[in-house]
């Protein structure tokens, strides 16, 4: 008999500064290529399955400055695909601002750098200041047909990848014989993180991978019904499309020591950060009860802004993540309050008391697994 696939963990790499929490009494660092390297290093030491760099062109300011500091995406993992060996690797990309045809060339070009073992996460864009102050933001109207956009986005880079060439005509796109040689070794995985009916549905018709994310403390099952939703798109489309689960990482020795850092960052939230943050994803009146706008201004002011949160000692978040193995997910993609230390942790402490990563720890040892 086959053993079960071991559920895939992710991890998503601080390519702003300071991470995913929005305080200023939590670890600070800038996003080096140097730290990145070493975290993405590390993770694949300890057997992650990928890595993936968000794109942020404009950060929510605030006295923590936060995401004021940003690198870009594409440059960043083609740099870390030349030093790494198999971690799979995700470089997003904004589409209002990176033409297909150009995004295209450019994933193939880091494939030739890593075969096999890198793709592109589509982001369509919520913040409007991001786009704005370049001048490139098409108005509030844009909201409405975003996901049409970023349709012709995706279907001009597949053409290209898998023929070479494109003369793809559509509303917002035009190919006159757009030609790509070479094309990629292999299909180039494609992740979006679309939580509305719209992006859901474009994320099971067109991507591979789909962001699902509840809110919340310890609440490992709270993304439950957006991933019902993508599993009924995904059935509507006939496609495999498998839910990511997006999560923060906050573990200590003991379930004290860890609240007690949770507190402890919680207590220097930059609160005029946050509200920078509510005030954009505001900005989509029309955004459904499901959307990502629509959880950011709902959010609680807490010092993680809106992403689920374990919190706990090792034992206690390797049982939680095991709970959302049990669910009918591909994996998780992890963020941590300080990576380095982050990401070691969780492969000697937090890892090895997985049920859903057992495979993963026995090959680290040097086991066969499924006779291999």
């Amino acid at each position: 008999m086959s053993e079960t696939k071991d559920m895939q963990i992710g991890v998503f790499i601080p390519i702003g500064n300071n991470g995913w929490i929005i305080s200023t009494t939590s670890p600070k660092y800038l996003p080096t290529f140097a730290l990145n390297k070493e975290i993405v290093q590390s993770a694949e030491s300890y057997g992650f399955d990928f890595a993936l760099s968000m794109i942020k062109m404009r950060g929510y300011g605030g006295v923590t400055q936060h995401w004021d500091y940003n690198l870009e995406s594409f440059t960043l993992m083609a740099g870390l695909a030349a030093v790494t060996n198999k971690i799979k690797l995700f470089a997003s990309t904004p589409i209002l601002v990176l033409p297909p045809a150009v995004v295209a060339r450019m994933a193939t070009t880091i494939d030739s750098i890593a075969p096999g073992r890198f793709g592109v996460n589509i982001v369509t864009g919520w913040q409007t200041a991001e786009y704005d102050q370049m001048g490139m933001w098409p108005g509030s109207e844009y909201f409405g047909y975003r996901y049409e956009y970023a349709t012709e986005y995706v279907q001009i880079m597949k053409e290209l990848w898998s023929t070479g060439q494109s003369d793809f005509k559509g509303k917002h796109f035009t190919m006159n014989d757009c030609k790509l040689l070479p094309m990629p070794s292999e299909p180039i995985k494609l992740i979006a993180a679309g939580q509305s009916g719209p992006g859901t549905a474009f994320a099971a018709k067109y991507c591979d991978f789909n962001f699902t994310s509840g809110t919340g403390i310890n609440q490992p099952t709270a993304f439950r019904d957006a991933n019902a939703r993508l599993v009924d798109a995904a059935k509507a489309a006939n496609r495999d499309v498998g839910a990511l689960v997006l999560l923060m990482i906050i573990t200590a020795e003991t379930d004290a020591l860890a609240h007690a850092k949770f507190t402890h960052y919680n207590s220097g939230t930059d609160i005029e950060a946050l509200t920078w943050m509510r005030n954009q994803s505001g900005k989509d009146t029309k955004a459904d009860e499901f959307s990502t706008a629509m959880r950011m201004v709902k959010m609680d002011s807490n010092c993680n802004g809106s992403m689920a949160t374990l919190i706990g000692s090792w034992e206690s978040v390797a049982g939680m993540l095991d709970q959302v193995a049990g669910m009918e997910v591909k994996g998780v993609m992890l963020t941590f309050d300080d990576f380095v230390e982050g990401v070691r942790v969780f492969g000697e402490r937090v890892q090895p008391l997985m049920k859903s990563r057992r495979n993963v720890v026995r090959e680290l040892a040097g086991e066969k697994v499924n006779g291999v």
